[in-house]
């Protein structure tokens, strides 16, 4: 029993168990009566949201889905935040990061399906180093803008990230490595497997 009174497993637990709340999933079937897990890309991430609940209401569309980035991203930080609130050393608080993206993307109550991290990712990493994260999501703004695929700006955004991190922080304060950054990163390039395939064949669809 003391395993389950370990605060660190508490908040491990907790990073997965909030992280694996599917809210674009439960927002498009309150709001809209849709099951965003049968159509489009199945994923239940905003940019799915977007674009299934857009063929029945385009304005309540955007505003779901404007509510799914937000509700992802702050998932994470909610157990980051309670987590360092209670004195968690960096190290707990990485894994905390890590475990949360993993949460959503193998979703203990989808059979551990799950969505593509990017906005569950964004909000532990912006919580972590935030200076780093603002460069990131400058990249993916102007990625987006520019090219129109959700896809290219969100690994396009995480390269930089990734670069960024080197540069401002060669040295990891108080973990001294990079590690669950990369894990972070392979989860998320792993998930969007299906999406680099269909980049290279030219088949990803833009964002209207």
């Amino acid at each position: 029993m003391d395993f389950l009174t370990n605060p660190n497993i508490i908040f491990y637990l907790a990073a997965f168990l909030i992280g694996g709340i599917p809210f674009g999933l439960i927002l498009a079937k309150i709001f809209a009566g849709v099951d965003i897990k049968e159509s489009g890309s199945r994923s239940i991430g905003a940019t799915n949201v977007l674009r299934v609940v857009k063929e029945k209401n385009p304005k309540l569309a955007k505003k779901l889905a404007v509510a799914t980035v937000i509700l992802d991203a702050l998932k994470g930080v909610a157990v980051l935040l309670a987590a360092k609130l209670s004195g968690m050393p960096d190290a707990t608080l990485w894994a905390v990061a890590v475990l949360a993206v993993a949460g959503h993307c193998f979703s203990p109550y989808l059979m551990f399906e799950g969505g593509k991290g990017v906005a569950t990712g964004v909000g532990v990493l912006a919580f972590m180093m935030p200076t780093v994260a603002a460069i990131a999501i400058a990249a993916w703004y102007i990625l987006g803008k520019t090219l129109r695929i959700s896809s290219l700006a969100s690994l396009g955004a995480l390269i930089v990230f990734i670069v960024a991190s080197y540069i401002i922080y060669p040295d990891v304060p108080n973990i001294h490595s990079h590690a669950p950054i990369w894990i972070i990163a392979i989860i998320v390039v792993y998930k969007h497997m299906p999406n680099i395939a269909r980049l290279l064949t030219g088949r990803e669809a833009k964002v209207a």
